[in-house]
């Protein structure tokens, strides 16, 4: 982990795995990911960056531009090609955005867009059941709305 302490305005962004990574996968991949962020540069500069592997399912990066160089689209280019690699290396989708997370019994489900709104009506999940909003766009929204109930997140306009 780093040393850095990122603000709550550092942007992130959250990549959804197809599938969870097994221990010795997320090990790998936090390495692979923290010497991207020691080399991630914007315009030849280097950028405050972080990444890890969050609940064995989530690949998060983390630009600090408060204290340090902003991300430009070069380099958010240069991160989406990365995360692509990742992927292809860990025969995972990272890029599936039909795909939603959802917190139960401990553990990350996914369940497909179509599938919502018969989960809820079979009450295998309801309102309350909590939801990963991976469109968060910075640290502070990632611990405060990164997790919310169904009724209170985008994915309800899909289980109805």
């Amino acid at each position: 982990m780093t040393t850095h302490t990122f603000s709550d305005q550092s942007r992130i962004w959250v990549y959804q795995s197809g599938r969870a990574f097994e221990e010795a996968e997320i090990e790998k991949i936090n390495e692979h990911l923290k010497q991207f962020a020691e080399q991630w540069v914007s315009h030849q500069r280097q950028l405050i960056a972080h990444g890890e592997v969050l609940h064995g399912r989530f690949i998060v990066l983390m630009v600090d531009d408060i204290q340090g160089n902003g991300a430009s689209g070069c380099s958010i280019d240069t991160s989406v090609k990365f995360v692509q690699e990742l992927g292809k290396a860990y025969q995972t989708d990272l890029f599936n955005r039909l795909e939603f997370a959802y917190f139960e019994e401990g553990s990350v489900k996914t369940v497909h867009k179509s599938e919502l709104p018969g989960l809820l009506a079979n009450g295998v999940i309801t309102d309350q059941t909590l939801f990963f909003d991976n469109l968060v766009k910075n640290k502070g929204e990632l611990k405060e709305r990164w997790l919310v109930p169904l009724k209170d997140s985008w994915h309800h306009r899909f289980a109805r």
